[in-house]
């Protein structure tokens, strides 16, 4: 059976999490499932190779090795919603984002199979997701979490339109620093390399559990979710393919966006590194 998260450490306060990028599903669960479920259109597809420079960038990474059709290891263990009174779905989703019903009739996940899938899927990648978080605050002074998302440019679901380009989430300015955002705007509002995608901060998706619980600011601890469209780098339509010709084009903006939470992390851990002494 694969591990359930592929992990590599870096050597800078930032850590990267992708945790809807994993595609497999074990065989006893897929056997439950109608056949749209092995489509996984719901992926954070090809999220690895757009975000190529993070190693460069010294980032630790994590990312999923199982469908989040499996377990949303972005979802609290309890499943409550994460965005009263809209709709979304669950920490064992049962439907895809178009409402196409995930299991067969009769085959939903029960409570001990869900139980079982929290011990064997989400709790690894949170136990080490915590656990170099808190070992690069203790090297660094300060840590800094890049959760990684992407979905389809329009899904009536949850939201109407075309969503913009970029969504960044920093849970109502909870989850970081204000410093910290306001970098991040500055570049998006100053960058020759954002000039060509639309943006919002904290618009239809203000971060999901991993932002919300890892960010603790107070704590020196500050985490960002970004939700990209995938039209900004892929085939938004099965096989889902990359593009590597799109994908060139908002990579530097990344590549900018990223070191300029490095050089900010960066001034405000020496100072915290300092006190600490």
């Amino acid at each position: 059976m694969p591990t359930p998260f592929h992990f590599k450490a870096g050597n800078s306060p930032l850590l990267i999490s992708m945790p809807h990028v994993g595609t497999t599903i074990p065989d006893d669960i897929a056997a439950d499932m109608e056949p749209v479920a092995l489509i996984k259109a719901d992926t954070d597809w090809h999220l690895r190779e757009l975000y190529s420079m993070a190693e460069q960038l010294g980032a630790s990474i994590i990312s999923a090795e199982y469908s989040r059709y499996v377990i949303d290891l972005n979802r609290p263990k309890e499943d409550s919603n994460l965005y009263p009174g809209q709709d979304t779905t669950g920490l064992c989703p049962v439907d895809t984002f178009s409402k196409q019903p995930l299991y067969r009739s009769g085959r939903l996940p029960n409570a001990e199979q869900i139980s079982q899938r929290i011990e064997k899927y989400w709790q690894p990648y949170h136990t080490q997701l915590s656990s170099e978080l808190a070992r690069i605050k203790s090297q660094h002074g300060v840590a800094l979490l890049w959760d990684a998302h992407s979905i389809a440019s329009v899904v009536p679901r949850f939201f109407e339109g075309k969503l913009p380009d970029l969504n960044f989430g920093t849970a109502d300015q909870k989850s970081c620093a204000l410093s910290l955002q306001e970098t991040l705007q500055n570049v998006m509002h100053k960058s020759p390399n954002a000039a060509s995608f639309t943006h919002v901060f904290n618009g239809r998706f203000k971060g999901g559990y991993i932002t919300r619980n890892y960010g603790q600011p107070q704590q020196h601890v500050h985490a960002i979710q970004l939700e990209k469209c995938q039209s900004i780098y892929m085939n938004e339509t099965a096989p889902f393919a990359y593009r590597p010709d799109i994908a060139a084009q908002v990579q530097p903006l990344l590549t900018e966006l990223l070191s300029a939470c490095l050089t900010w992390a960066a001034s405000q851990g020496k100072s915290h590194l300092a006190g600490s002494q």
